[in-house]
């Protein structure tokens, strides 16, 4: 069993997106049996909260559903309960690493990372932008959820 968090700021647009489009993808890649997948922020502001309005109509146009998740935040527990964190960015990223216990067994990364040819080198957050701030996001994560479940393939 492969256990992956998917980590944003808040948790209601980018790593909620993530966890729901690569569950999906791993589910068509016959690899979900394998897998546990959550997401988490970093910031504690919509704990207990829906995934964001724009958010859930985006994926929902590709066919993902969002709507049975909701916000948390990180928790010490997650470095050792967790094989693989990938933030959504940089910042996110960096907020991990302080938060990062010594004993911690999980390895931490960028999500993109796993994008075969990212055009960019974070998931932008698209909370304060517009609809195609949205698409733009789902695009990336795709990308990126295809180059790790080839990863995960190829072991």
């Amino acid at each position: 069993m492969t256990r992956i968090l998917f980590v944003c700021l808040g948790n209601i647009c980018r790593s909620p997106t993530a966890e729901a489009v690569f569950r999906a993808r791993a589910h068509d890649a016959g690899l979900l049996d394998t897998l546990q997948l959550d997401s988490a922020g970093t910031g504690d502001w919509h704990v207990g909260k829906a995934p964001d309005a724009r958010a859930m109509a985006a994926a929902a146009q590709r066919g993902y559903d969002l709507s049975a998740l909701r916000a948390r935040q990180v928790a010490a527990d997650d470095f050792r309960r967790f094989d693989l964190i990938l933030a959504m960015d940089r910042d996110n990223l960096t907020d991990l690493r302080s938060q990062c216990p010594d004993d911690a067994s999980c390895e931490l990364g960028l999500f993109l990372d796993y994008h075969p040819q990212p055009p960019v080198r974070e998931v932008p957050d698209p909370y304060y932008g517009g609809d195609d701030g949205f698409r733009q996001v789902l695009d990336l994560i795709e990308g990126a959820s295809d180059g790790l479940i080839q990863a995960l393939e190829q072991g």
